[in-house]
């Protein structure tokens, strides 16, 4: 039994097959092409037959293709309703897949991919209920029910980073303004990284970007929280605040089993979970007074496209 996940991305398209236990037999990937979407699809096909033939399988071992898209996505349609990385709109990217390969095929947002990829294949597998945050340029998410991706009216659910952190705060690209992504994504947190540094000259984070400000980045200010920064430690204990928050909305919307954090701040782990949950326990509702909610980083990294694109037909069969 056999899987093909596709992760969708603005500058490559990755395809991988993967089997029943979420490993990944073999992968590979190609650029992707302003084209006629219809074109682009034809040419994953004869990719996704390329390296099928190469690890002697063909689509007759193939239960299902899952894609994960960058966009908003109508996942009970498979049609891309409007990606900007790729330009697509109205794109019935199931129907053109399945036309190529006569495969039953699942089309989800990414973020979404990578929550149901993480509760069939990583981290969060031993959990019924989850909500998943991408903390990256923006706050993605996905949110998982008995092991279902929730996907609400027209399958265009889980805009977590919409949440109002602040009233008339910084402005948003949705359109309103003190969304939670303002605050929590990476972007939030270089921007506050940056103004503590021009507060602070003497600060070791000057050092870390060469006396360039235009180098900083969301592991600056991490980094230099280890080393005993002071200006650094401020930074990262604000940025945890309004992370917390954000979580303790979900834990009372959702009471879920766990948050799992995705996205390249994940990567700091323990030192970031720990803040966290020392944050959350200081509150009984939302926390402490209610069913404890594991907070974990996401454990598929390099692989979570492909493998969370592969878990949107896996949990079919």
């Amino acid at each position: 039994m056999y899987y093909i996940g596709i992760d969708v991305g603005g500058i490559t398209i990755k395809i991988g097959i993967v089997d029943k236990a979420g490993n990944i037999l073999s992968k590979s990937a190609i650029k992707t092409e302003n084209i006629n979407p219809d074109l682009m699809i034809q040419k994953v096909s004869l990719e996704i037959s390329k390296l099928l033939q190469s690890s002697n399988l063909s689509f007759d071992d193939v239960k299902g293709i899952g894609v994960g898209c960058p966009g908003a996505i109508n996942g009970k349609l498979g049609v891309v309703k409007y990606s900007s990385n790729l330009k697509w709109t109205d794109f019935n990217l199931k129907q053109s897949l399945e036309k190529y390969t006569n495969k039953l095929v699942r089309v989800a947002n990414d973020a979404d991919a990578a929550a149901l990829g993480e509760i069939i294949f990583g981290v969060a597998k031993n959990y019924n209920n989850v909500i998943m945050l991408t903390l990256g340029t923006g706050v993605g998410g996905g949110i998982i029910i008995d092991k279902k991706l929730y996907e609400g009216s027209n399958g265009m659910v889980g805009e977590l980073g919409h949440i109002i952190m602040r009233a008339n705060g910084h402005a948003c690209g949705c359109g309103r303004k003190g969304c939670f992504e303002q605050y929590a994504s990476a972007t939030a947190l270089i921007r506050q990284t940056k103004s503590a540094m021009l507060k602070n000259r003497d600060s070791l984070m000057w050092q870390g970007v060469q006396g360039d400000i235009n180098n900083v980045d969301g592991k600056l200010s991490f980094s230099c929280a280890k080393l005993g920064d002071k200006t650094a430690i401020k930074v990262v204990d604000k940025y945890v605040s309004y992370l917390s928050e954000g979580i303790l909305d979900y834990c009372n919307i959702f009471r879920p089993d766990a948050v799992v954090l995705g996205g390249g701040i994940s990567k700091e782990g323990e030192f970031l979970t720990e803040k966290v949950v020392k944050y959350l326990e200081k509150y009984d509702y939302g926390y402490k007074g209610t069913p404890k909610t594991a907070i974990l980083t996401a454990g598929l990294k390099n692989d979570a496209g492909i493998l969370g694109a592969a878990s949107l037909v896996a949990e079919e069969f």
